[in-house]
C-alpha cells in the first residue's frame, strides 16, 4: 500500500476538499504508486502551458473558483524515484481514481477519456456538480 508524501500533500493545498478526499482514498488503493505533480495554477502558469501545447484552454480547472478551490490534479505514475510517462501507468491510477470516487460518493472525470485532447495525468472534478 502506498502513501502520499510530504510533497504531495502540500501541492493539494488549495485543491477541493472532495477531490482531496478522492486523491487520499486512491493512493490506498492503487496499483501504481504516484506523486501530484500539479493542483493549483495560476494564470500565468496555465498561459504558460498553452503556448507550450501541453493544455488547450484558459478555463482550466486547476485555477481556483469563485469558492476559491482548483477543482483539478495531474498525478504522475511514480516508478523507480521518477515521474513514469508510460500511457498504461494512467490507466491503472485512473482506476484506483475511480474506485476511490465511486467508494466516497463523488464523481471524477478523467483526462484521458477526452475525445481530443488526451491527458493522461489530469483528473477533475465535474462542472455540473462543481461549477
Amino acid at each position: 500500500m502506498y502513501t502520499l508524501g510530504v510533497r504531495s500533500k502540500a501541492r493539494l493545498k488549495g485543491v477541493h476538499p472532495d477531490l482531496v478526499k478522492v486523491v487520499e482514498r486512491a493512493i490506498r488503493l492503487t496499483t501504481v504508486d504516484f506523486t501530484v505533480l500539479e493542483g493549483v495554477r495560476d494564470p500565468m502558469r496555465q498561459k504558460k502551458l498553452m503556448e507550450a501545447g501541453a493544455s488547450q484552454t484558459m478555463n482550466s480547472r486547476h485555477i481556483p473558483g469563485a469558492d476559491g478551490f482548483a477543482k483539478a490534479v495531474d498525478l504522475g505514475a511514480w516508478v523507480d524515484d521518477q515521474v513514469d510517462w508510460s500511457w498504461p501507468l494512467y490507466a491503472k491510477i485512473n482506476a484506483a481514481m475511480q474506485e476511490a470516487a465511486k467508494q466516497l460518493g463523488i464523481p471524477v472525470e478523467w483526462g484521458g477519456t477526452w475525445k481530443t485532447f488526451k491527458d493522461g495525468p489530469h483528473l477533475q472534478l465535474p462542472r455540473k456538480e462543481y461549477p
